[in-house]
């Protein structure tokens, strides 16, 4: 997953909501807290969330922050959180936009401030510990959520002020946290009577739970599967950096001597790519894609039916027709409806490139005599064959050109002629693992802006994908300006030796695209936390990046860092030229993929009744409907889509389609102008970069561009129209 956000009613609770998975508890079990956060706070005096961490930047006080302080934290934050929104509510005063919606959006800074830690390490530096808290305070999180929602007092106080909207003198940040604050309770069930807020308790409870218990499962049924080799001869094929890295890890896991690849992108990707023996492909694909579906203890089929059941259930307690239908009534998309119409409108010319890039595939195989048909675990191998036939070229070819280090200058490159922007690079600062490597940024007035974490290398402490993420949002209220500290995480392989971290171009162009995602946090320039930077509709959010990714590709921009590690050779010109020819090359197969995963999504979230399915049978059907071919399987099968059964996608997938299409006809405004011209770069900083959640996010954009985005700049990128020229 490439990025996420959520826009809050408030930061405390854009926290809990976006990060934790999870949903409300009974009474019983969430209480108000026993004792004060004044109370808990006297009595863990030396907890580090409780006062100033002294470090540079206010950087989390990662090397004294241990496991025994997040509980006592979270308590005192929710504590403080309910003491808070209890004196609004019962505000004497008449309802106000200060008093009231400010208040608000004022409130649960120490809660904000341990779940930035906390949320942010189980993603990137988990534990069993860890693990344990978030199960232990997820449902209070959310319980607590759903007291404030459904708090009869306090929603009649945002309903006063809502309804009086017409007639207050808000600028367009206030105008839009008023109406986001006022459809955050009616979304979070303020309208519904006290039998239906009891029950949506109950759903939103199940709902959480079992979200945690997809997610645990996915993990560690990633983890368990290891294809081990013992005979060099099944290495055929790989190239030797991968072999070195698979080695490293046989003995890391106590295998000395021998070599493992495993599920996890990094070493399933370049196995399919290279390696000769079809056999041991098909076995490690095939552990792939039936993640937490091998009727085990960690077998999902049940607790994915039962989520979408019970998400139907609320959405018709809650007045909407599905679960799809609720999600996207805020995002830009709007409807489900509109969804669908987009997807089929590419799915033709998609599925048709894919269809011949499988009869290219086959034609290589009957002309080798092999004497067998394309089947998915193929599709890499051979698609790799077919790229050096037709481009001579292939990935191995560019890895020299882009190690880690090289292109970090090429992104702060890019970002230095776009934005004006400067860093400088900290090996003092605290940090949660030794691998997070620290920078300072500098604005073009040179004034200090963000602190930037990047913390690159696969480890099993880390879940699947790339990310940004904040240890602090940017703002300026309530007389405190906040300065942002982003972190970028992925999952490259880890180096051998002294020798530098070598990317693949996908590789390469993620930390691209995670680095837009930054951007968008770090040139944040909004007055409300709930608003700031990536706090954007989720089918916006993946916009900034996917817009960051085409500079990567420009040769003026690959000339400045894509140098050889060894020789500091400059990238030749004749391999850029093959890398842009080729650019356009399985766009079928990528675009097929990734579709497919965003029709099951929708599928699983348009359902109108609670019934559940059977999971497996409700897939395939999907997918037939769909004409899904046999030899691509969905991006990610039901099992194992945490995206969407438990992260923040639900009715969501599409968000990453829907934000290309902005994202490549926004480039287009580059290139018509000069891929670094400062007036179309300022426009888009500050249209796009800096106003966040601040305003209607199509409105911006048609501020920016001058106009809506087209389909068809998308559709060319990917070589699924062709100019009429």
């Amino acid at each position: 997953m490439k990025g996420s956000s959520l826009k809050p009613l408030f930061a405390s609770i854009a926290i809990v909501f976006a990060l934790s998975a999870c949903s409300s508890q009974t009474t019983e079990q969430t209480t108000a807290m026993n004792l004060s956060a004044a109370q808990i706070k006297q009595q863990h005096a030396d907890n580090p969330f409780f006062k100033p961490y002294g470090t540079f930047f206010e950087i989390p006080d990662f090397a004294n922050i241990t496991t025994d302080d997040y509980l006592p934290a979270f308590e005192a934050g929710i504590a403080e959180l309910q003491q808070q929104i209890s004196a609004i509510a019962n505000n004497p005063q008449t309802p106000t936009f200060a008093n009231t919606i400010e208040a608000m959006e004022f409130s649960g800074d120490l809660l904000t401030r341990v779940a930035n830690v906390f949320f942010n390490l189980t993603g990137a530096d988990t534990n069993d510990a860890l693990q344990a808290i978030s199960k232990q305070i997820s449902p209070k999180l959310s319980s607590s959520q759903d007291d404030i929602y459904l708090n009869d007092k306090l929603f009649k106080r945002v309903k006063a002020v809502y309804e009086q909207r017409d007639n207050l003198p808000l600028n367009t940040a206030q105008a839009k946290l008023l109406d986001d604050t006022y459809k955050s309770f009616t979304r979070g069930g303020a309208n519904l009577s006290a039998d239906d807020k009891l029950k949506l308790r109950s759903l939103n409870e199940q709902i959480g739970k079992l979200s945690l218990t997809f997610g645990d499962n996915v993990l560690a049924e990633t983890n368990d599967f290891q294809l081990i080799i013992d005979n060099q001869d099944d290495l055929s094929g790989l190239p030797q950096d991968v072999i070195d890295t698979a080695a490293r890890k046989a003995t890391r896991l106590g295998h000395p001597g021998k070599w493992i690849f495993t599920p996890h992108r990094p070493s399933i990707t370049p196995f399919l790519t290279y390696a000769d023996n079809r056999q041991l492909r098909e076995t490690l694909y095939k552990a792939y894609v039936s993640k937490a579906n091998n009727n085990n203890e960690f077998d999902n089929k049940k607790v994915l039916a039962k989520i979408a059941s019970l998400r139907a259930q609320r959405a018709k307690l809650m007045g909407y027709q599905s679960h799809a239908h609720f999600v996207l009534e805020e995002r830009t998309a709007k409807t489900p409806e509109n969804v669908y119409g987009l997807l089929d409108k590419v799915w033709p010319a998609a599925l048709n490139q894919a269809k011949n890039e499988v009869a290219d595939m086959q034609a290589l195989v009957d002309a080798q005599g092999a004497g067998f048909a394309i089947e998915a675990w193929d599709w890499w191998y051979y698609s790799d064959k077919i790229r050096v036939a037709k481009y001579s070229f292939n990935e191995q070819q560019t890895k020299p050109y882009f190690s880690l280090e090289s292109t970090l200058k090429g992104v702060f490159y890019t970002a230095n002629r776009l934005y004006g922007i400067t860093v400088k690079e900290r090996t003092d600062l605290p940090k949660y693992h030794p691998d997070v490597r620290t920078w300072e940024i500098y604005d073009k007035d040179g004034s200090l802006m963000a602190v930037f974490m990047g913390d690159y290398f696969v480890r099993q402490s880390k879940r699947g994908g790339a990310w940004m993420n904040s240890y602090r949002r940017q703002y300026n209220m309530n007389d405190v300006e906040s300065k942002p500290i982003v972190v970028n995480v992925l999952n490259f392989p880890r180096p051998a030796g002294n020798e530098p971290a070598l990317l693949t171009f996908d590789e390469a162009s993620t930390l691209f695209h995670e680095f837009g995602h930054a951007l968008h946090g770090m040139l944040s320039d909004v007055e409300y936390r709930s608003q700031s930077g990536t706090a954007v509709p989720r089918d916006y959010v993946e916009f900034p990046s996917q817009v960051m990714e085409n500079w990567m590709t420009q040769p003026e921009v690959l000339a400045q860092f894509a140098k050889h590690y060894q020789t500091g050779e400059v990238i030749p010109q004749s391999l850029i030229e093959k890398i842009q020819a080729a650019s356009q090359f399985n766009q079928g197969f990528s675009t097929v993929e990734y579709m497919a995963a965003t029709y099951l999504d929708l599928d699983w979230h348009s359902l109108q009744d609670s019934n559940v399915r059977d999971a497996a049978k409700f897939e395939m059907a999907s997918l037939n409907k769909m004409g899904l071919i046999n030899e691509i399987a969905p991006r990610y099968r039901s099992t194992y889509f945490s995206h969407i059964f438990a992260g923040g996608y639900s009715a969501g997938y599409y968000s990453y389609l829907w934000s290309d299409i902005l994202g490549a006809d926004a480039f287009e405004a580059f290139k018509e102008n000069g891929i670094f011209d400062p007036e179309t770069a300022q426009k888009f900083r500050d249209n796009i970069l800096s106003k966040g959640g601040s305003a209607d996010p199509m409105l911006l954009y048609k501020q920016f561009r001058g106009k809506e985005a087209g389909i068809e700049p998308l559709l060319r990128s990917r070589g699924l129209l062709k100019d009429k020229s």
